[in-house]
Order: C-alpha cells, then sequence, then structure tokens
C-alpha cells in the first residue's frame, strides 16, 4: 500500500532535517541544510529564500549541493554543475538469501569506510556521515571491499546510500547482498527505504529494479561553489 506520508519524498533534505534529523539541521528559515561535518545537502521550501540561505552556508563550506528545484544564488557563487537522478522506492522486504557475512561497521571502521566511498565516489561523504544512520561492510582478507548504508531519515522513510564497492571486487554480488541486507533492516524498522540513483548509472539502476526498487520521481542536484 503507498504510503500516504510517500510526498514528502519530494523534499527529502528538508523532511529530514524537520524530522529524524533535526538535531543535524542548521536552519535559514524555509531553507535548511545539513551541518557540512555530516552532508553537504540542503533543501528549502521557499525559493526567495535560498540566495540569502546559500550564502551563509558557503562561509561553512565550499562545495555542497541543494537538492530539488534549481536555487537562485548571489554574489561570488555559482552552480558548477546539475546532477539528475531517479528517486527510487521499495515498498517490500528483498527475498534474497544473504550468506555472506555482513559487518555492521563502528567508529574503528570509520577511516576504512570514508577511504572507500570517497574512492568510488568523491565529493560526498564526509568523516562524520556514518553517524547519520547504520553502515554495513563486506570484509575480503581484513580490507573493506563493500558497504552500503542509511543517510537521509525521516520518520516513515530512510534513504539507502553509499552502495559502493572497490573497483578490484566489483561482479561478485556484494552490492546485492549488502543492500538486501540494509532494506529489510529498514523495513523492520516500519519505515520505507529509498534511494537516489544518477539517471546515466544503467548497470545500478538494473540492479535496483531487480531488487525491487521502481523509479518514483527524477530529482536534481545542484552542485554549488565558490
Amino acid at each position: 500500500m503507498k504510503n500516504l506520508e510517500e510526498n514528502k519524498l519530494d523534499n527529502p533534505v528538508w523532511n529530514s532535517l524537520s524530522e529524524t534529523h533535526s538535531t543535524f539541521a542548521i536552519d535559514y528559515g524555509n531553507s535548511k541544510f545539513y551541518n557540512p561535518d555530516y552532508c553537504l545537502f540542503g533543501g528549502f521550501i521557499e525559493l526567495k529564500s535560498t540566495p540569502n540561505a546559500i550564502e551563509q552556508y558557503a562561509a561553512l563550506t565550499e562545495n555542497f549541493f541543494v537538492v530539488g528545484e534549481k536555487p537562485e544564488i548571489s554574489g561570488s557563487l555559482k552552480i558548477a554543475k546539475e546532477l539528475v537522478c531517479l528517486q527510487m522506492i521499495i515498498r517490500k522486504k528483498i527475498q534474497f538469501s544473504v550468506d555472506l557475512e555482513i559487518v555492521k561497521l563502528t567508529q574503528n571502521h570509520n577511516e576504512a569506510l570514508c577511504s572507500l566511498v570517497n574512492l568510488v565516489q568523491p565529493g560526498y561523504f564526509k568523516n562524520k556521515t556514518p553517524l547519520l544512520g547504520d553502515y554495513f561492510g563486506i570484509f575480503k582478507e581484513n580490507q573493506l571491499v563493500a558497504i552500503t548504508g542509511e543517510r537521509m531519515k525521516m520518520n516513515n522513510f530512510t534513504e539507502v546510500s553509499a552502495i559502493v564497492t572497490h573497483p578490484d571486487h566489483t561482479g561478485k554480488g556484494y552490492a546485492k547482498q549488502l543492500i538486501t541486507n540494509v532494506v529489510n533492516a529498514i523495513f523492520d524498522q516500519n519505515k520505507t527505504p529509498y534511494l537516489h540513483v544518477l539517471e546515466s548509472n544503467i548497470g545500478a539502476i538494473k540492479l535496483y529494479e531487480k531488487l525491487g526498487f521502481v523509479t518514483r520521481r527524477k530529482m536534481r542536484l545542484w552542485n554549488i561553489t565558490k
């Protein structure tokens, strides 16, 4: 059954920072941003609020993203690029057997976790990002080779994020096992999992569809720099 609050996913940053992740919010009124030590995302409910909020946030970090409608900016700031993503959602548990050892990562794994994500997806992951949710990994010969975790959280929805496999270990089904583990754990919390993926990442989209995700809408991420 479709969740009646699903429209909150149209503005995922704003609603995460208004609900479960409110303690991580830097609140500029009608625009909200994550504390940049944790995540570099912002969202808004009023377009005219964005120039002032973005200018203030830019004093804290030089490179960040606004998610949703194209924001207005002023001064010396610029939109460096636009990323078009698919927002995908899954509405029931994945019926797939997890047969590899999956480790819930702790603070002791933080350096390896951050290194792996920034190797494969540079520019998004901060040292405190793992504190936003639970992260899980697969190790081979004591090396962290694949991870998946949780990022933005609302009362009824949790974003699956950092679906990353080391380039030397792709094609072994690690992502499938980790996504299954994380998705089903989110359902166990009585929340609905969703994710964002670049619309050009056809291979990943096909995997997510096989696991039961469906595309809900397109989302745009606006990369803002000085």
